[in-house]
């Protein structure tokens, strides 16, 4: 028996902005690997210093980590929405984002 695509897909969607040679960026990492492990979620990587994310760098490049938590239903990130963005800076919590996935997407109980 096969899952359904359904079962496959994930109610959240959470952005990490990211750089290179960035120790809260790893602590931000190691927070995200604990929060998957008891809720999956569909997960994105964005390194704001690589050719292309220019947006994203004007955004956050002093500012790494931060994450974006969204509806999986949702258009992918740009940059100029993303001050409607739930979203954690620099240290947080497995519970603050488990909160903010609660906010975009109310588990059933």
């Amino acid at each position: 028996m096969r899952p359904s695509s359904r079962l496959l897909q994930h109610a959240c969607r959470i952005t990490l902005f990211t750089r290179e040679n960035c120790s809260l960026c790893t602590n931000a990492k190691s927070t995200l690997s604990a929060v998957w492990d008891k809720r999956p979620f569909d997960y994105k990587e964005i390194n704001v210093m690589k050719p292309g994310a220019n947006g994203w760098k004007d955004l956050y490049e002093f500012d790494t980590p931060v994450i974006h938590v969204s509806s999986s239903k949702t258009p992918d990130e740009r940059p100029e929405l993303s001050s409607k963005a739930q979203k954690l800076m620099h240290r947080f919590t497995a519970e603050q984002v488990t909160e903010k996935m609660d906010a975009v997407e109310p588990r059933a109980n």
